[in-house]
């Protein structure tokens, strides 16, 4: 009953931490019409993530939990808060801080087309 082709469960134990200073958790990733991607991102009290950008991805994160700082291209700066949805285009330059000391900054990461090493540029 709990294995069924139209679900997939989390497993927490597949969370890895990134070089952009963040943990990763793949949530929906093996699209078949390769049309996005969905992971959870963790930021941890008082880190800011490093600069990067995604080459060809459009990315949207959705704010689950806690509340942060997000910068894109350097010259918009926001205030973000649960339920809150950033749009980051394509090739845009982008970090988020979690100024909590305290709670960690829970958001989706839900990328277009679907994340791929090759897309990702660190720019620190």
């Amino acid at each position: 009953m709990d294995d069924h082709p139209y679900l997939a469960r989390l497993d927490e134990s597949k969370e890895f931490y990134t070089e952009e200073r963040c943990h990763i958790l793949e949530m929906l990733h093996n699209q078949s019409d390769g049309t996005f991607s969905i992971a959870r991102a963790r930021v941890e009290p008082g880190v800011v993530t490093a600069w990067h950008r995604l080459k060809d991805t459009e990315e949207y994160y959705y704010i689950l939990s806690g509340e942060g700082i997000m910068e894109i291209n350097e010259e918009s700066e926001m205030k973000v808060q649960a339920g809150d949805i950033v749009t980051i285009p394509a090739g845009a330059s982008q970090r988020i801080s979690n100024p909590d000391l305290e709670k960690d900054l829970l958001f989706l990461a839900i990328c277009s087309p679907p994340f791929h090493d090759k897309a990702y540029e660190g720019l620190e």
